[in-house]
């Protein structure tokens, strides 16, 4: 059987599509209506979050899943967009409002699990491609093992990250929509691969933006790691240091070059 049960259906037409969703909750007076950012991150963890709201000056916009914070000491051209939860379904839904907004540029960010032995809690990842190991990305894209970001914009998150003194990693990630059906065979075949990292989200946000014609690019800060055991240190000082730092690095690339 293939997968998705009908096979091709990438190439067919949805029933409706976010814009539509977007003017029936304007219709139903439950959409407030925004001038779009020239750029979003989107953002998954709560301690970012609070970090970045304990300093910047937001206005806040309520969406149907979470919030988008537009910054004001960006004139509101740079939003973040957080608190709809984690999984490739919700970010790739989130990800569609956006760009029916008329946003064109988005930078992903968030934790990852390492893989690969060398990698260490707090590295930060630059993601090259994601391995489609999850489901939203199948139903925009035909069948292959791979989906990149952006060229262009991956090219410019790069060179912002090489200016910082810290190391930087680059390589693919492995996405998958069920962290606790990860096994040690499939990541024997990953770290074989030069997969660095493994997280819920990149596989789809690429296929979603590939679709519609958007820039995204990604990188990760290393919160657990994962060899014959799980190490999981999502509250280690260096991951929240470089999460932050990971964010002011993506409102700062927005700015310079918007």
């Amino acid at each position: 059987m293939p997968f998705p049960n009908t096979e091709g259906k990438h190439g067919y037409d949805p029933l409706f599509t976010a814009s539509e969703a977007i003017a029936y909750r304007r219709r139903s007076g439950r959409w407030q209506d925004f001038p779009a950012p020239d750029g979003v991150i989107i953002c998954y963890q709560r301690t970012l979050l609070h970090q970045f709201l304990a300093t910047e000056d937001v206005e806040r916009v309520e969406m149907v899943f979470g919030h988008l914070y537009l910054l004001k000491r960006t004139q509101g051209r740079v939003g973040v967009r957080a608190g709809f939860g984690i999984g490739s379904p919700v970010a790739a839904m989130a990800l569609e409002d956006l760009i029916a907004l008329g946003t064109r540029q988005y930078l992903n960010i968030g934790v990852a699990g390492g893989i690969q032995p060398a990698l260490r809690i707090g590295d930060v990842t630059l993601c090259t491609g994601a391995v489609r190991d999850e489901g939203v990305s199948h139903h925009y894209l035909p069948p292959a093992r791979y989906v990149e970001p952006s060229p262009a914009l991956t090219a410019r998150l790069r060179t912002a990250l090489t200016r910082r003194s810290a190391p930087l990693v680059e390589g693919p990630t492995w996405t998958i929509d069920a962290p606790f059906r990860e096994t040690v065979e499939e990541l024997r075949q990953y770290r074989a691969e030069g997969v660095l990292t493994v997280e819920m989200e990149a596989a789809a946000l690429f296929a979603v933006a590939q679709v519609r014609k958007v820039e995204i690019a990604s990188a990760f800060v290393i919160s657990d790691l994962l060899g014959e055991t799980w190490e999981p240190q999502f509250d280690a000082a260096e991951v929240a240091q470089n999460l932050i730092a990971l964010y002011e690095l993506a409102v700062e690339l927005f700015v310079r070059n918007g």
